[in-house]
């Protein structure tokens, strides 16, 4: 993974980044209490992503996958995003939107992976 995790200080607790080389956010993670928490968020995508299924749900009867998965979606604008959950159906971290569609989505999953 040539990615790497930043950890942000905020008013409520801690976030992380996954950053790409090129200093693209590619996944960011809700916000932990704890510094301890968000260091097992970073673990739990280490340990969860590698075995993780893609569920496309961008694609019309898609089939669903069991966790942990990478979801796709299409949001509100219409970009598509990923998520990961983990094993017991939590989301680890989320994407920002692409507008290339799937397939670009892909990319950013892969980056993760």
């Amino acid at each position: 993974m040539a990615a790497k995790f930043q950890i942000n200080a905020t008013k409520t607790g801690f976030n992380f980044y996954l950053v790409a080389s090129n200093g693209e956010t590619i996944a960011t993670s809700q916000t932990y209490k704890t510094l301890a928490a968000c260091k097992k968020g970073i673990a739990s995508v280490a340990a969860n992503a590698p075995a993780a299924s893609i569920e496309d749900q961008t694609k019309e009867g898609f089939e669903k996958a069991k966790s942990p998965k990478f979801e796709l979606y299409a949001d509100k604008k219409g970009e598509v995003r990923f998520r990961l959950k983990a094993k017991n159906g939590q989301v680890i971290c989320s994407s920002e939107g692409y507008a290339g569609g799937a397939k670009a989505a892909l990319n950013g999953v892969k980056s993760v992976v």
